[in-house]
């Protein structure tokens, strides 16, 4: 039995699957908080003290760079070590993938139901693929086709220098500079660059704040959901807040568009992570293709790339797979 997990900054989904079953059909699995654990291995312990099954192998996905089977999470204070943790958890072996490279593991088998398409666009056979996933942080990966399929590379193209494509945009990286003094995508495009947009334009003034939603956020141990559940009330919503998504949407398309000039990726681009389908609405406005495809004179060309939203739990199916293959070679 395989143990899978994807463990993000905010939360941490385990899962145990067998080879009979496959990476689509979990035995079973549960969600964790990742922050009420020190460490790992403890919630793992957790995980299978209540499951009561017995596992032999364990794959594992991190939000961070994994470097000879180690990974220092870069939005969780934990070092996560694929042989201190099967000694600590008793297990044959352990492998560690970056959570970027999960999704795109898992990105060529994943079904019309598991996608949302914002572009049909026309993918090229064998063209590369490329990966953009804002949650709490922001990742990216792309895959490129070889003799025995797609391989899926990590990246960590979300720390590279946001690049401003408006005048607002332009005044906002000033301000976010004053603040962090260098200013990449992640700043700008994730879970934790939304409320860095939301402070800009309170502050810059371009609408009032009402004291009730500055209590609410003051009070939240995450302002993201609140300022996104703001932006897409139907009735009313709340101006900084619409803003501030929007802004979003346009800075997210025109990423997506830089990984996709910069890998080619004439087969796709998909969409990631937690936030994008939780703003469908706003993905499907125009505003993030009219974003993605403003390259100049590559503008035609980025007309015709796809671009879907993943709507299912990729990252955990691509540990899931990545594992259960390596297990049934051993």
């Amino acid at each position: 039995m395989l143990l899978a997990g994807d463990i993000g900054g905010t939360k941490t989904q385990l899962a145990i699957y067998s080879l009979a079953e496959g990476p689509r059909r979990p035995v079973i699995e549960a969600l964790f908080p990742s922050t009420d654990y020190a460490n790992l291995a403890d919630m793992v312990r957790d995980f299978l003290r209540d499951t009561q099954v017995t596992v032999e192998y364990g794959c594992f996905d991190v939000a961070g760079p994994v470097v000879g089977g180690r990974a220092q999470l870069t939005n969780l204070p934990w070092v996560v070590d694929s042989n201190e943790l099967a000694s600590k958890l008793d297990l044959q072996k352990v492998w560690l993938l970056n959570d970027l490279q999960a999704t795109a593991y898992a990105v060529p088998h994943l079904t019309p139901n598991d996608l949302v398409t914002i572009n049909k666009g026309e993918a090229a056979e064998y063209g590369a693929i490329a990966v953009v996933a804002p949650g709490t942080g922001l990742g990216e990966a792309f895959l490129v086709w070889s003799d025995n399929g797609y391989s899926a590379h990590a990246s960590e193209g979300g720390h590279t220098d946001f690049g401003p494509n408006s005048e607002t945009e332009a005044a906002m990286l000033g301000y976010l500079l004053k603040r962090f003094g260098h200013v990449g995508y992640e700043r700008v495009c994730s879970g934790i660059g939304i409320p860095n947009i939301y402070d800009y334009f309170r502050d810059s003034g371009y609408a009032p704040e009402s004291p009730e939603f500055a209590a609410r956020l003051d009070a939240a141990a995450d302002r993201t959901p609140l300022i996104v559940q703001a932006a897409l009330r139907e009735e009313d919503p709340d101006p900084l807040c619409e803003a501030t998504v929007d802004m979003f949407v346009s800075i997210l398309g025109a990423e997506a568009g830089n990984l996709a000039l910069k890998v080619l990726a004439t087969g796709g681009v998909y969409l990631g992570g937690g936030i994008p389908k939780r703003i469908l609405p706003k993905l499907q406005t125009g505003r993030f293709m009219a974003a993605f495809t403003n390259k100049g004179r590559f503008a035609a060309m980025m007309h015709k790339i796809p671009v879907h939203v993943i709507a299912t739990q990729a990252a955990l199916t691509g540990a899931a797979r990545y594992g259960l293959e390596r297990m049934s070679h051993n």
